[in-house]
């Protein structure tokens, strides 16, 4: 098979430096300037400065699995005495926290740099992070919280994609009112509830994307490999339909619950070109097994996974992972894509990753909205702007929507090479 795609070298910058936390067994309120984070801590270890996503892969799913069903403060945040609060809830679950962690870099880069420029005509815009740990209590939790707290305004950024389609279904039950804006929302369309304005590209438009790729490359056979039964039961049907519209052949691999296992067991028959729907971890197991074996294979992932992650965790020599991504490459001369890459080297030491940069955009997205609403935001004014408005123009990166397609529909490819180079 011929080299899948020919894209210049992608930038990184330098490394995070995570904001340590301490106290266990207590609920604690942190204040980062006019950012807010809510967190229950169980013997959950600080995180040190030099930790590194490799780090954080080990330490997953032993720290975060010891941490359990979070409690949210009662009355702990007041409104503030002037400016305004939108809130976004974070799954920091072992399998999701690559994305989360991220994400949050993203946004919380953006809220800083907007406060920094007057935030939302002067009034500046208190950022409230809920972090659960993926189940459905301890979302029920955080929007709790957020019922408990009439001055927040929206909600936005919903992140992972379980979490975003599970809280979007919720805030409608609970919050009608609530404008849910820019979740990390990658389910299909037909269900979207009233109060939800996503604008990244559905699960669907990613595949779609990877498969005509595929099939324009002259493939006509791909392996389909599924994380989770979660993964396997929200994908396989549009993979079924799209393969056979494109005249493709997939190879449907059973679940497996060890994926080193499973990498390991392809073999010279085994297609070379692997669509895999899951998570980092899963992904990253997968590639440990095809070490063992000495063909080469090629990975299309969607833009749940981390590529960033893969690369410093140690790709092997025989797979290249191909990822799809719904916001611009990070390299990129839009205006948006450049103001992300300035406020991270401000702020952050931190590599721009595809992650963070949806993570700003979505609260540019947000701040946009709060600033077509007529005087100070509130959820009907925000609510308002949101119906109202059918384009959007985010420094270079746009956004139409309609009563027929309620989401974005950007969709682009980078490649983490065999030899650990990125491509893109």
């Amino acid at each position: 098979m011929s080299q899948p795609c020919h894209m210049p070298h992608l930038s990184c910058g330098p490394g995070f430096r995570p904001i340590s936390a301490s106290s266990p067994h207590k609920v604690s309120v942190y204040r980062y300037k006019n950012e807010s984070k809510i967190v229950t801590q169980h013997n959950v270890p600080t995180l040190n400065p030099g930790l590194t996503r490799r780090g954080l892969l080990r330490a997953g799913a032993s720290g975060l699995a010891a941490i359990g069903t979070p409690l949210w403060a009662q009355g702990a945040l007041s409104a503030p005495a002037r400016g305004i609060t939108i809130a976004q809830i974070a799954d920091m679950s072992a399998a999701q926290i690559d994305v989360s962690k991220d994400f949050l870099i993203g946004a919380r880069a953006a809220w800083a740099d907007i406060n920094a420029k007057g935030g939302v005509r002067g009034l500046p815009v208190q950022h409230l992070v809920l972090e659960t740990d993926g189940s459905p209590a301890s979302l029920a939790k955080a929007i709790d919280t957020i019922q408990g707290l009439p001055h927040c305004v929206a909600a936005f950024g919903t992140v992972g994609s379980q979490a975003a389609t599970m809280a979007s279904t919720q805030l409608q039950r609970s919050l009608p009112d609530l404008a849910h804006m820019a979740p990390w929302l990658h389910s299909t369309e037909s269900s979207l509830p009233d109060n939800s304005f996503p604008i990244f590209a559905s699960r669907t438009d990613q595949i779609q994307h990877a498969l005509k790729s595929l099939s324009s490359m002259g493939v006509d056979q791909v392996g389909v490999v599924f994380g989770s039964p979660q993964d396997r039961q929200a994908s396989l049907p549009e993979i079924e339909r799209l393969t056979r519209n494109m005249a493709l052949r997939p190879l449907v691999y059973p679940l497996h619950s060890e994926m080193q296992q499973l990498g390991a067991s392809l073999h010279s028959d085994s297609p070379r070109v692997l669509l895999f729907i899951g998570a980092t971890p899963e992904l990253l197991a997968l590639t440990q097994g095809i070490a063992r074996q000495a063909q080469q294979r090629y990975i299309i992932a969607l833009a749940d996974v981390n590529v960033l992650t893969l690369q410093q965790s140690g790709l092997s020599r025989h797979s290249a992972v191909i990822a799809t991504q719904v916001v611009p490459l990070v390299n990129a001369q839009a205006p948006v894509v450049r103001q992300y890459r300035e406020a991270m080297a401000r702020l952050y030491d931190e590599p721009p990753t595809p992650q963070s940069l949806s993570g700003f955009v979505a609260a540019r997205f947000a701040f946009e909205a709060l600033r077509q609403t007529e005087g100070t935001p509130t959820r009907t004014g925000v609510m308002a702007a949101l119906q109202q408005r059918k384009s959007w123009d985010l420094g270079g990166f746009l956004i139409q929507t309609s009563a027929q397609r309620r989401s974005g529909s950007y969709v682009t490819q980078s490649m983490l090479a065999s030899d650990g180079r990125f491509v893109g």
